[in-house]
């Protein structure tokens, strides 16, 4: 008489290999490799790297937040003489655009 526990091995081991041996183990390896290729194409970034770039850009807007306060303040220290003001130089503007952010798209100037 066959153990009861070597049947039902013997069942999960053929169900194993039926499993294996069918069209579905295919399809998943087809779709794993589509699915690989697709996300290979696009411009994608890690969990870790985007939490990264977000810390940085917060940190960034903290400086420039803080720059501009300090610039208010300096500027209500001017003295309120409009020929003063008019004196002042217009802000030069940059003789070359900025590179675009992704050197792959074309840029939109």
């Amino acid at each position: 008489m066959i153990n009861r526990n070597d049947w039902v091995d013997d069942f999960q081991k053929n169900i194993s290999e039926l499993i294996a041996r069918s069209p579905a183990a295919d399809i998943e390896r087809n779709m794993r490799a589509f699915m690989t290729q697709a996300f290979s194409r696009l411009d994608l970034v890690t969990r870790e790297e985007f939490d990264l770039q977000t810390q940085l850009l917060e940190k960034a807007l903290q400086r420039i937040t803080a720059l501009e306060s300090r610039l208010d303040a300096l500027e209500g220290r001017r003295p309120a003489d409009p020929a003063a003001v008019d004196a002042t130089p217009p802000t030069a503007q940059p003789a070359t655009p900025p590179p675009p952010i992704n050197p792959d798209l074309p840029d939109p100037v």
